[in-house]
């Protein structure tokens, strides 16, 4: 079935910012798959393979925008077989993006100009509210609407415990329970889908991505796993990342699970995840109070009374830290900053010692 750039999500904002260059000679597409360095690409024309051109390898081998499912990109197409030229990748709307895996200090986007963020869960032993909220916070970070989606309702007697649970961690994402297996409650969440929005699904291997864009496609266009049966963690099926448009009109990206998820530069993303602690923070006596021991803090309060949990508390002081390293290593000035200030504290703290020493002799 050939599709329109406006049914794959072309709107006034990529049209805008198409104009702000010249692009004689090149027509905009949408990457809908990556494969050995090569991008499946499609728009007003049946889909195709497109190769980067040698200043846009270039570009990003410096840092520059690397393609990725979901980018609109401006590409010269050949006549022949060859593949298409990428000459330059569009700025994004949004993008969902984590911290590469490794030690390197990098951006890995998963998905780019997305529209809703779901983050699939499983009803089994696998289920983690303080993974969840890692998820949410990225995905407010990221400029698409959160939605949270707990697959494998079928093998499940108490998900209205789950519900409840999440109740406290969603903050007004929507909470879906459901069955890809059986497809029960699929249709409910593919009612909230429109023509032209792109979805992202993102979670853990294992927890049912690629059956759920198989109900959703009616078809089996992804191969799937049983999880194991010990512990219900996934083996990854999924290898790449893909975009699918649904016969409702909706773009789904399906990704690959992901063993782990590090945060990408999440500051507003945290705020939002934990507005609830940032608003009771705003009731604190002391405006630096940092929730400890200080006299007048309602953080302590609401911990004390049971209103907010402590892990969710843990959870968020660790995710802000997560965060302030990353910005050290992206800003080598905050990093000799932080190494100076180590080296004043770690000095004094050495004199100190050596003043004890002394005076015990």
């Amino acid at each position: 079935m050939e599709m329109s750039i406006e049914d794959l999500g072309w709107n006034a904002y990529f049209d805008a910012v198409w104009n702000t260059e010249d692009r004689a000679g090149c027509v905009p597409v949408r990457v809908i798959a990556q494969q050995r360095g090569l991008w499946r690409v499609t728009g007003d024309f049946p889909e195709c393979w497109a190769a980067p051109s040698g200043k846009l390898r270039e570009e990003s081998e410096c840092g520059g925008t690397w393609p990725a499912a979901g980018d609109w990109v401006a590409a010269e197409l050949c006549t022949s077989d060859a593949p298409a030229i990428i000459q330059s990748v569009l700025e994004r709307r949004t993008k969902f993006s984590r911290k590469e895996a490794g030690k390197r200090v990098s951006e890995q986007v998963v998905a780019a100009n997305i529209d809703l963020a779901i983050i699939v869960a499983a009803l089994d032993h696998d289920f983690n509210l303080r993974r969840i909220e890692r998820y949410v916070a990225q995905c407010w970070e990221s400029g698409a609407s959160p939605v949270i989606v707990l697959n494998k309702s079928d093998a499940c007697s108490t998900k209205q415990e789950y519900i409840d649970a999440l109740a406290n961690i969603s903050l007004g994402a929507p909470v879906f329970a459901l069955s890809a297996k059986t497809g029960e409650g699929v249709g409910v969440l593919e009612a909230s889908f429109v023509k032209g929005q792109t979805i992202v699904f993102v979670g853990s291997s294992g927890v049912g991505k690629s059956t759920l864009v198989n109900r959703l496609m009616r078809e089996d266009r992804q191969a799937t796993q049983a999880v194991r049966g010990k512990d219900s963690r996934g083996r990854h099926t999924t290898t790449a990342h893909e975009l699918f448009t649904l016969p409702c009109g909706a773009m789904v990206i399906d990704t690959p699970g992901l063993r782990e998820l590090q945060l990408w530069d999440a500051g507003d993303g945290i705020s939002r995840a934990f507005a609830d602690i940032e608003e009771l923070a705003t009731q604190c006596r002391f405006r630096d109070c940092q929730h400890e021991s200080e006299p007048g803090c309602a953080v302590r309060t609401a911990l004390e009374s049971g209103l907010l949990d402590a892990r969710r508390l843990g959870n968020m002081r660790k995710l802000e830290r997560e965060r302030v390293f990353l910005m050290r290593k992206l800003d080598p000035e905050k990093q000799h900053e932080h190494k100076n200030r180590n080296k004043i504290l770690f000095r004094a703290i050495r004199q100190d010692a050596q003043s004890r020493r002394k005076l015990k002799t």
